[in-house]
């Protein structure tokens, strides 16, 4: 996991395949969660039983946790409980993240009702403020929202390129991402990959919004909107055309590098394929060594 962040540095292919990108962090993120949830499982759960069957696996799990297994030393029940707690804990977590975004969401959504005012000719609501700032606000009912000092500051193609820019977020449901990479940092707040996966992750949703907008508008219109709206800060729990990135995005929109080819993009789908299977693979090994040993000995007998 430590050679991830060499594997995806600022500004190298993940910048040319965002929505790639994102897989692999999310991709690490959850295989490192699963090594330690199967970690303890491995330990808990002898080799022969995974050899044997599902089946008795699962009855070694609940025997383990009731205490009426002949295999249950402390150790293993340790081992499992820790796998349970991992799990629980990130459950928890998750959910209270979740809730907290949507209470804070309902709250924004109510103060647009009363503050804001929906024009169906850009697509968005509109408040009064002098501030240029754009942004969408996620859930059910997910709405781009755009400041009258923004309509006054972008001309009207860079404003219809800056909503596509916000519905690309709605569309995409980035708002759950970013909710699952926070939720591994509030659980997990001393593991750097985690951290880490987090800032890429919001870095990278901009990319792939941009990269969405800028399939139906120019680019040099997205790169203005940004310059515009660098200033501006989006609301917390909303997801902002301007804030840190846009001066590195308006480099990016005006000097477009060539998209990944498919021995490059083949190579990105390997490596989330081995993050994901990697850790179930690993915990299974002592089974299926078991397994084609008990097997191997039955075939020699005939």
């Amino acid at each position: 996991m430590s050679l991830l962040p060499r594997v995806l540095p600022r500004g190298a292919w993940s910048e040319r395949a965002p929505r790639l990108a994102i897989a692999v962090w999310l991709a690490a993120c959850a295989s490192a969660v699963v090594s330690a949830f199967l970690a303890g499982v491995a330990a808990a759960v002898p080799g022969s039983v995974v050899g044997h069957g599902l089946a008795g696996l699962f009855q070694m799990c609940a025997a383990m946790l009731s205490g009426g297994s002949a295999f249950a030393t402390t150790g293993g029940r340790l081992a499992m409980t820790g796998s349970l707690l991992i799990a629980s804990w990130a459950a928890c977590c998750g959910l209270a993240v979740l809730l907290r975004a949507r209470r804070e969401r309902r709250r924004h959504a109510l103060m647009l009702r009363i503050l804001g005012r929906p024009d169906d000719a850009i697509g968005a609501t509109v408040v009064e403020h002098d501030e240029p700032v754009a942004y969408c606000l996620p859930g059910r009912r997910g709405q781009a929202v755009i400041t009258t000092g923004a309509l006054r500051s972008l001309a009207p193609e860079e404003v219809a390129a800056v909503i596509a820019h916000e519905r690309a977020h709605l569309r995409g449901r980035h708002h759950l991402l970013l909710a699952a990479v926070e939720t591994l940092v509030r659980a997990f707040p001393r593991l750097p990959l985690f951290a880490q996966a987090r800032d890429e992750v919001t870095r990278l949703v901009e990319l792939l919004a941009d990269d969405v907008a800028a399939s139906r508008h120019p680019r040099i219109h997205i790169a203005a909107a940004l310059v515009r709206l660098a200033t501006g800060r989006a609301p917390a729990f909303t997801l902002g055309a301007g804030g840190e990135t846009a001066i590195t995005r308006v480099r990016r929109m005006l000097d477009p590098k060539a998209p990944l080819n498919l021995r490059e993009r083949l190579a990105g789908v390997i490596t989330i394929t081995a993050l994901l299977s990697g850790p179930a693979a690993v915990a299974l090994v002592p089974g299926i060594s078991v397994f084609l040993a008990h097997h191997c000995h039955r075939l020699t007998m005939f």
